[in-house]
């Protein structure tokens, strides 16, 4: 698969199959994807895969804990004007007050589990890279999307769905105590990756993006 099919066919996966990513697969794709660009090399990305009983455990320990207040260690929006709540309000099939009460738990409870996935890749940021005695060093989290990024579209070519949750991290401290994974490290993204299941209805659902003219502007051209 050439880089533009990748690019095209890769989409947010929320349907997967039970069955394992091989760890040769996976090693070979976070080789390939540590080849992103970073502010003068400082590659600031760890990462933490996760799959078996550890994942299952993240998992439970997720589900147990409920809905409640995040501690993502990431800064999450506090607000999503317009256009980006219109671009949301697209992603999802039915508004939130239209949900039923045990629509809205069952669909928590996916995502909390990776809707079904087997793997999932936790990003990982040193803490004193990103939090700085002059206030939060936002590149680090920039440069880890061009390695994520290639991860993702690696993962398209071997055959495989991912979709990045930011929900998969909102309670950080599970994921440090299962994992054993130290305090001066941030976990700031989770990654489900898998192989997609083409035959649930989930997976159908594909996002729409805006048109070229209404988000890039070229200058100095005739």
């Amino acid at each position: 698969m050439d880089l533009v099919q990748a690019i095209a066919e890769r989409k947010s996966c929320r349907a997967f199959k039970p069955d394992p990513v091989p760890l040769d697969v996976l090693r070979r794709i976070m080789e390939q994807a540590l080849r992103a660009p970073s502010w003068a090399n400082t590659q600031p990305w760890e990462f933490a895969v996760a799959a078996g009983a550890k994942l299952k455990a993240i998992q439970d320990a997720f589900v147990t804990r409920g809905m409640r207040e995040s501690r993502s260690e990431i800064p999450r929006p506090f607000d999503f004007p317009e256009p980006f709540m219109g671009r949301i309000r697209a992603l999802q099939p039915k508004d939130r007050q239209e949900m039923t009460p045990e629509e809205m738990k069952q669909r928590w409870l996916s995502n909390f589990r990776h809707y079904g996935a087997t793997t999932c890749i936790y990003l990982l940021i040193q803490r004193n890279f990103y939090f700085q005695p002059g206030g939060i060093n936002s590149w680090p989290l920039y440069d880890s999307g061009a390695c994520v990024q290639n991860i993702m579209l690696l993962a398209t070519a071997e055959g495989l769905g991912t979709v990045p949750q930011a929900q998969a991290v909102v309670y950080p401290d599970i994921i440090h105590d299962v994992l054993g994974i130290p305090d001066d490290k941030t976990v700031a993204l989770g990654i489900a990756i898998g192989y997609p299941d083409e035959t649930a209805p989930d997976y159908a659902s594909r996002t729409p993006r805006e048109p070229l003219e209404r988000v890039v502007t070229f200058y100095g051209y005739r």
